[in-house]
């Protein structure tokens, strides 16, 4: 990733409303409660010309029994990693505590530019308050307040001198595939497991993403981005005001996405809220694979997914042209299957059949099974093409489109599936009159 610049700081000191007001975004969640961001947030910003990406890490906290905390400073460090140029915020209405003093020594060997910014000055009357930070020994403080945006000018104007202005060459149009499902059923585990690191903060607690996660993968002949979101509740179970913007967050990217992995856990069974995840992606005409993970942990025999399966679809009917695919994300297997299946589904939601040949196979079954009469009205389909929609749509060009049944439809959809492979895409049937 070139020119990266990372927030880092305790707790509450201001890093996502300056993550959103450096991204011109409302990306990051903000509110008053301690600790929100957990995962690494990643946008981008512009500045005299210069484009860089921001990341937004959560409130480092040291020594501590939290599972939430422990992991938030290994995302940090991470992030430290990762980025060109650093902010270190601290918060100039709370003054300094010993956590600045220990990150301030975190980042003293990193070997990159640290730039130390005392948040929350809002007006001349506490311009003073950012002088006890000198005592952390740096030559230069920067005085901003995130929420007005006084002071980011100055800053950024020396963090881009550390960065080059030539633009990177990223991929147009890459596929969007988001993993989707109830809370804990290992969406964050896959998204590692995929990308061979530690993207994502992973606990065994529910509920442990609030962001929607954008991560690029590139190998194995593959080129996308992948995006873990937090686990979608009941809506009665949406409590804390912080859960609701999750799934707010979480049903925009799904809006936003070209195909969606739903993740089920085997051990609960196939329940109402997962068929609900499942139906919110095909209202919203994306992509979909079902991932059924957690398999390892289910007594099974020889016929058991074959059940399972059967179970599944029957629920999802009519809609049963989905792949349907058996993980276990902790032992790593099929995981692979499941990149390649989200891919193909992504090739067949794009899938363009030539007209002549549309025509060829589908007006021969048509003439072997013509619509049903209805109300003495014999329909007559004398043409059908693919119309240019993002996802497969075909029109059916007929004498009276008002007289065909809602089944015959069906019946249609059904038969091109079967001639050609449209598994995990949307698809809509139109009539119209000729």
């Amino acid at each position: 990733m070139k020119n990266t610049l990372a927030l880092v700081g305790r707790p509450n000191t201001g890093k996502s409303t300056l993550f959103n007001r450096l991204t011109q975004s409302r990306a990051a969640i903000v509110d008053a409660t301690s600790g929100v961001t957990r995962d690494r947030n990643y946008g981008k910003a512009y500045w005299n010309g210069i484009e860089f990406s921001v990341i937004d890490t959560g409130g480092y906290v040291l020594n501590s029994d939290d599972i939430y905390e422990v992991e938030i400073c290994k995302q940090v460090n991470l992030a430290i990693e990762e980025a060109d140029a650093i902010l270190f915020l601290l918060d100039g209405r709370e003054g300094l505590t010993s956590l600045d003093d220990e990150i301030a020594q975190l980042l003293r060997p990193c070997n990159k530019p640290v730039f130390v910014v005392v948040n929350k000055i809002d007006s001349p009357a506490n311009y003073s308050d950012q002088m006890e930070f000198y005592s952390l020994g740096v030559e230069k403080l920067y005085a901003i307040s995130a929420i007005s945006g006084s002071g980011t000018g100055d800053l950024l104007d020396d963090v881009v001198k550390h960065f080059s202005a030539e633009e990177e060459q990223l991929e147009e149009n890459l596929p969007k595939i988001t993993v989707i499902g109830r809370p804990n059923v290992g969406k964050s585990s896959i998204v590692n497991a995929f990308l061979g690191k530690e993207r994502n903060i992973v606990t065994p607690l529910a509920g442990t993403t609030r962001d929607s996660i954008y991560s690029r993968y590139k190998g194995f002949g593959f080129d996308f981005y992948l995006v873990d979101t937090a686990g979608l509740r009941k809506k009665k179970n949406v409590e804390e005001d912080l859960e609701f913007y999750s799934v707010m967050r979480t049903i925009r990217a799904i809006e936003h996405s070209d195909v969606c992995i739903a993740m089920i856990d085997a051990t609960n069974g196939f329940e109402a809220q997962d068929l609900n995840i499942i139906s919110l992606a095909q209202r919203n005409k994306k992509g979909l694979v079902l991932v059924v993970n957690k398999w390892d942990l289910v007594e099974k025999d020889a016929n058991t997914h074959l059940q399972y399966e059967e179970i599944i679809r029957k629920k999802l009917a009519p809609d049963n042209d989905v792949p349907i695919i058996f993980t276990s994300v902790i032992n790593k297997q099929r995981i692979f299957k499941v990149l390649e299946t989200a891919i193909a589904v992504y090739q067949n939601c794009n899938r363009k059949i030539p007209t002549s040949q549309l025509n060829d196979v589908m007006l021969d079954i048509i003439s072997y099974n013509p619509p049903p009469i209805q109300k003495d009205k014999v329909v007559r389909i004398k043409y059908v093409t693919q119309l240019p929609t993002a996802t497969p749509s075909f029109a059916f060009f007929c004498n009276l489109p008002q007289y065909v049944r809602e089944s015959y439809q069906r019946f249609l959809e059904n038969k091109i599936r079967e001639n050609w492979d449209f598994s995990g895409a949307p698809m809509e049937i139109y009539f119209r009159k000729k």
